[in-house]
């Protein structure tokens, strides 16, 4: 049992949330399991719940969901198995197999996909799962819940005998129908169906001639429905039959029940199982709902809700297209108590009730709608004075009422505490009620109780001001328009507005004037000077968000500055490495050149190869030793590169080029004692080659030359007579 009353949880309208939970319910039993629900009495009960419902809540989203769920009750057969020498019918079988059936699936399920369910798994595998369960009752009910043929020997032999004997009466009776209705004994319909059984639609004046039981008449008396008298003997057996099958059916089911009795305790687990899916089911479609998260969980003695919002609200505002204001509010230590003041309808109450209501719900399992980031502690008593507080019943005021509910507190609050108190204070004479509402806050101060309580009472926003380790706070309030901005402001105590809210609604200016004469100045220059603060904490904010945008403004343009500056600069370095490198290319250009103008005059390739070989080695330790200088810029890095090999690729070809052409120049110039018949002893070499070797063996167009140490075929226009 919640060490949380009932009143608490009425007054915070946590029901309401509870039947907003229940509409996702699939079953009934878990609707009112929903229903039911009460806050966990300790701090390690909820972490472990808030992780299974966040888990369910990703599967609904995610690819592999959890399957379903869905059940009929068995409470009827779990009564019944507590019963000695009663039988279930098929229809409690169909149910039991179908809750062991779903129980082995989502364990089974949970089990391959543990590292996505961790705590979900966890639950389940504290449930021991009995395959014989499903297998006995499999071996009697078929796949369509119907008592299966072999569900025992002589159940298969009745039902055999059965088909042998409806084929006979079938038989039987389609003789006779062609028999009496060639006699023309019959009426036009011929047959019929009475209690039934096929009966012969037989012409009443021909009644005496069939051999058989009447078993009814037309209306008009014309016709009488009779069975032939063959058939009819195949029916009584058939009656007989029936009967023998009901007796072994009620003999299986009989055993089947005595099987399972034992164990009805393990059915019952498997049904409280599958409820509590339906509850993690029910609360996880919640969450995404309001967009529920699970906070941080803390023992220190802290309490941080970062932009907050009340879950009904939240919904009710969704369905009127409608914005919902968070709130953020702090509760540790050394700011215990939060005292709100200001002008009704700010948003007060609301903010009030969210603190309460968003506990109670994570202290009963359910994700709530607010920062990931905020973080909750435990507390052993939430209590609450909320709301109208009239009791006809019990014959008392508003105000007795609520000293009634400060008795309560008085006995009830301590260090573990979190007390929540609408309009502190009210219900009786202003200085009086406010002195013994201040008596009141001082004791809830010094258990070192948390709270959060509203108030207009100028005492108790003194008194706020005063203990170091409570704080001030007010909803924001437009002066100018006198209209609510919920927005929680800590910090401060806030305005009534009284008199200017008074004006706006048409309160004629002189009445508010003598109102004003009424009340002592001092207070009416107190409650004055509160709300000039609130003004001028207003433009401050106008003025520190502006300077704060402008600064903002002025950082932007700094660093954008600095961005231009950076690329200017990095340009300049580029456009001066490109620069040496384009010397450096046109050196290396001359360079080459001048070897080819040699090559061309010498043809030598020897010195050529060495001399280019030299230059790439040369370029080669340029590179590495600027190697950590090009590191800062690739891009250059791989332009140079590029070029250098572009340029190398051109030079080279440049040279292939002319070697091909001083080549073709030299066939062209070729004497024309080259062109001479060749003959076997002729001594020979290769036109662009010094070995010389001697005609063996000619065939076509091909020579074989000897070499001396080897022999080679040669094409003969490759070869020239010495």
């Amino acid at each position: 049992m919640s060490t949380i009353d009932h009143k608490t949880l009425e007054s915070l309208e946590f029901p309401e949330v509870l039947n907003e939970i229940a509409s996702f319910s699939i079953t009934e039993l878990g609707k009112k399991s929903v229903l039911s629900i009460l806050p966990f009495k300790k701090l390690v009960a909820i972490q472990p719940e808030l992780e299974r419902i966040k888990e369910f809540s990703a599967s609904l989203n995610g690819e592999n969901t959890i399957p379903n769920h869905g059940f009929e009750a068995i409470e009827r057969e779990l009564f019944l198995l507590n019963i000695e020498n009663s039988t279930l019918e098929i229809s409690g079988f169909r149910k039991i197999l179908s809750i062991t059936e779903t129980t082995r699936i989502l364990i089974s399920f949970l089990k391959k996909y543990e590292t996505f369910y961790i705590h979900l798994n966890a639950f389940s595998q504290k449930i021991t799962y009995y395959a014989s369960f499903s297998a006995e009752i499999k071996k009697v009910l078929d796949k369509y819940g119907f008592m299966r043929d072999d569900a025992s020997q002589e159940l298969s032999m009745i039902r055999k005998r059965l088909k042998l004997l409806k084929s006979k009466i079938n038989s039987s009776f389609n003789k006779s129908l062609s028999q009496y209705n060639q006699l023309d004994y019959l009426d036009e319909i011929r047959e019929t169906i009475v209690d039934n059984r096929r009966v012969l639609a037989v012409k009443a004046m021909y009644r005496k001639k069939i051999n058989g039981m009447v078993l009814g008449t037309s209306k008009t008396g014309s016709i009488v429905y009779m069975e032939p008298q063959k058939t009819l003997e195949y029916a009584n057996e058939l009656s007989n039959l029936l009967y023998e099958e009901q007796e072994e059916i009620k003999k299986i089911l009989k055993s089947l029940t005595e099987y399972l009795r034992p164990n009805a305790s393990t059915l019952k687990n498997y049904q409280e199982y599958l409820i509590a899916i339906d509850v993690f089911y029910s609360k996880a479609k919640f969450a995404l709902k309001i967009d529920g998260v699970m906070p941080l969980l803390t023992k220190k003695r802290k309490l941080f809700l970062k932009d907050a919002y009340h879950p009904l609200l939240l919904l009710t505002n969704k369905k009127r297209k409608e914005k919902t204001f968070p709130q953020t509010i702090s509760l540790q230590e050394d700011n215990r108590i939060i005292v709100i003041s200001g002008p009704n309808a700010g948003g007060k109450s609301i903010t009030l009730k969210t603190v309460g209501l968003l506990q109670l719900m994570l202290q009963s399992g359910i994700l709530v709608p607010l920062d990931p980031q905020s973080e909750f502690c435990f507390f052993e008593k939430i209590l609450t004075d909320i709301g109208d507080n009239q009791s006809i019943e019990n014959q008392l005021s508003t105000y007795s009422y609520r000293l009634k509910k400060m008795n309560q507190f008085l006995k009830k609050c301590k260090e573990n505490s979190l007390f929540l108190i609408d309009e502190f204070g009210t219900g009786s004479d202003p200085e009086l009620g406010g002195a013994l509402a201040e008596i009141f806050l001082e004791i809830f101060y010094e258990r070192k109780a948390f709270g959060v309580i509203t108030t207009h009472y100028a005492n108790l926003k003194l008194l706020a001001s005063e203990l170091p380790h409570a704080t001030n706070a007010n909803m924001q309030f437009n002066s100018s328009t006198l209209l609510p901005m919920f927005q929680l402001n800590l910090g401060e105590a806030g305005s009534s507005f009284t008199f200017e809210v008074a004006q706006k609604n048409g309160i004629p200016f002189n009445l508010i004037n003598k109102a004003k004469k009424k009340i002592e100045s001092g207070k009416i220059r107190f409650d004055k000077s509160i709300a000039n603060l609130q003004k001028e904490r207003t433009k401050l904010r106008k003025t520190s968000e502006s300077l704060e945008s402008e600064e903002q403004k002025a950082r932007k343009n700094n660093k954008q500055l600095e961005a231009t500056n950076t690329r200017i600069q990095d340009k300049l370095e580029s456009y001066q490495e490109l620069y040496d490198t384009n010397q450096r290319l046109i050196s290396l250009g001359k360079k080459i050149s001048t070897l080819a103008k040699n090559y061309h005059n010498n043809k030598k390739k020897k010195p050529l190869m060495d001399e280019l070989f030299k230059i790439v080695m040369v370029e080669n330790s340029k590179l590495k030793k600027n190697k950590p200088k090009l590191k800062k810029d690739k891009k250059i890095i791989n332009i140079q590169q590029q070029e250098i090999k572009q340029e190398l690729e051109k030079k080279v070809a440049l040279i292939r080029k002319k070697k091909k052409t001083e080549k073709a120049d030299q066939k062209k110039s070729i004497p024309l004692k080259s062109k001479e018949k060749l003959k076997i002893g002729d001594r020979v070499r290769m036109m662009d080659g010094n070995a010389i070797g001697t005609i063996d063996k000619l065939e076509k167009k091909k020579a074989f030359v000897n070499y001396g140490s080897f022999t080679t075929n040669v094409n003969i226009s490759k070869l020239e007579k010495i």
